[in-house]
């Protein structure tokens, strides 16, 4: 699955989705959450024999809401079942922005 295609998925949720962060300027703010935030930190690729046999993007989706949300937890959970992309994930509350984010680990070949 291509980026592209990841983000198109994302976008189903129905949640505002944006690549790193959210851009805010005086035109455009942050959206209030829900709000979903998506990066590639890294590859887990197989190798074998100097060469890499199967590429795979190591992709961190964060669901960021004011409260535990689970309704939004369920709704990103399911489109990534029903699109059969396994995932991990961690969970945490950021005092400085009162937030909960919810962390989803992803690897796509």
């Amino acid at each position: 699955m291509e980026l592209v295609e990841f983000k198109q998925l994302l976008d189903r949720a129905g949640y505002p989705v944006a690549y790193f962060q959210f851009k805010a300027t005086e035109s455009t703010p942050a959206p209030s959450p829900p709000f979903i935030v998506y990066y590639t930190p890294s590859t887990s690729n197989f190798k074998a024999d100097n060469k890499v046999y199967s590429k795979i993007t190591n992709i961190t989706v964060e669901l960021y809401t004011n409260y535990k949300d689970l309704a939004a937890e369920q709704k990103l959970e399911s489109l990534l079942d029903e699109n059969d992309i396994p995932w991990d994930w961690d969970e945490t509350w950021i005092e400085s922005e009162q937030l909960f984010q919810r962390i989803y680990d992803i690897g796509v070949i």
